[in-house]
């Protein structure tokens, strides 16, 4: 079954790469990105201090990791505590429920523990980039489900991530579109930096290896147009994604380029690196986030209101077919899905046309939604079939 689900994103994300172009409203909600935001935070992470498993720098992080995210609205914020031999600690997980495919995930993800150091690069950076990109999608609403994931343990042998995969991803079968690890993308102070490293699995498992390759194309090209970053292709290593990787998960991530010389020591600190090549890091990744998300603009009361009169969707209930009808000739084309409960496409089709009848004879009897893509924005209606 895994083997299924990898190749039906690997066509996926294939189609995405291939058509991928620059969305104005993606670069809107990227134009407001904080710089003073990202340099207190930077600067708020680095005074914590060094932030072992264990330490009370580290529970100070935590805590302030996860009071941001209940400051901003979030209400989904769980604590996941393990232990091993250096100590206690927990994983932050953050969900934001998508409109359209609650139960699957896109998993975006850094680690907040440091060695040596205040590691305000690795990996303070990845954590301040989460914080703010949750800030920015808070109110916008995705067809998928994200969860914005604080990793603990990293440095001590991934061991957050690997006990998440173990008790949480395993047991319940989770359904994850894609990994997006972030990890140490703050560049070197006096260097050019002006190249991110987009991280593609070549490991085994091997199967996943294709659609992992796809998904770090299409972040390649998500992050010059949304940034004003080169790319680099290269492989996945030593950081939170491996643990997915191993469970047959297709990853992809973001380095830094120039990698930092002083990283794991008490210098990883503001000084040393390039604040505005980790701005456009951001800014970058935001973009690929709401592609691999699929966000949308929220409708207006008007618009609603509009489609309404327009789309009549009978008979309701239905117990043979369904017939779509738009009172007005179609300027573009209007991309059509009819979803479970579960969030299951049970059809799909493209509209050209003013009116359109498909069968549901091989329907179950339930409630379902009829999703319609009119550009950038979607409307929803319930629908039975009896």
């Amino acid at each position: 079954m895994k083997n299924l689900l990898i190749t039906g994103l690997l066509l996926l994300f294939v189609s995405l790469s291939k058509a991928q172009t620059f969305n104005t409203f993606y670069a809107e909600v990227v134009a407001n990105i904080s710089e003073s935001n990202l340099l207190s935070d930077l600067t708020t992470f680095e005074k914590f201090g060094v932030k072992t498993v264990g330490s009370p720098a580290l529970t100070h992080t935590e805590n302030w990791i996860s009071h941001r995210y209940e400051s901003m609205g979030y209400t989904d914020v769980v604590l996941q505590p393990f232990t091993y031999r250096k100590g206690s600690s927990n994983n932050i997980i953050v969900t934001k429920t998508g409109t359209i495919y609650p139960y699957t995930f896109l998993i975006i993800d850094a680690h907040y523990d440091t060695i040596n150091g205040p590691g305000t690069n690795d990996n303070g950076t990845g954590t301040v980039l989460l914080l703010e990109m949750a800030r920015l999608l808070k109110d916008v609403e995705t067809e998928y489900s994200i969860k914005f994931i604080h990793f603990s343990g990293e440095e001590d042998g991934l061991i957050g991530s690997k006990f998440y995969v173990k008790n949480t991803v395993v047991p319940e079968n989770m359904d994850i579109k894609l990994v997006f690890n972030i990890d140490e993308v703050g560049g070197v102070s006096g260097l050019t930096n002006d190249t991110v490293v987009c991280e593609q699995d070549l490991g085994a498992p091997t199967f996943n290896n294709a659609a992992s390759s796809a998904a770090t194309e299409s972040l390649a090209i998500l992050m010059g147009l949304y940034s004003t970053l080169n790319t680099q292709i290269s492989k996945t290593y030593g950081s939170d994604y491996m643990p997915f990787e191993n469970n047959g998960e297709i990853i992809t991530g973001l380095y830094e380029k120039n990698i930092s010389p002083v990283n794991h020591s008490a210098n990883d600190n503001l000084e040393n690196m390039d604040v505005g090549y980790f701005y456009e890091v951001v800014r970058g990744a935001i973009g690929a986030a709401m592609e691999f998300a699929v966000a949308y603009e929220t409708s207006s009361l008007v618009e609603q209101k509009y489609y309404e009169r327009i789309l009549k969707i009978y008979p309701d209930p239905s117990n043979s077919y369904l017939n779509i009808e738009f009172d007005e000739p179609l300027e573009d084309e209007v991309e059509f899905k009819l979803m479970d409960r579960l969030g299951k496409e049970i059809y799909t089709k493209t509209i050209s046309e003013q009116n359109f009848r498909f069968a549901t004879d091989f329907i179950a009897s339930d409630t379902y939604e009829a999703v319609f893509k009119m550009g950038n924005k979607r409307f929803v209606k319930t629908v039975v079939v009896e």
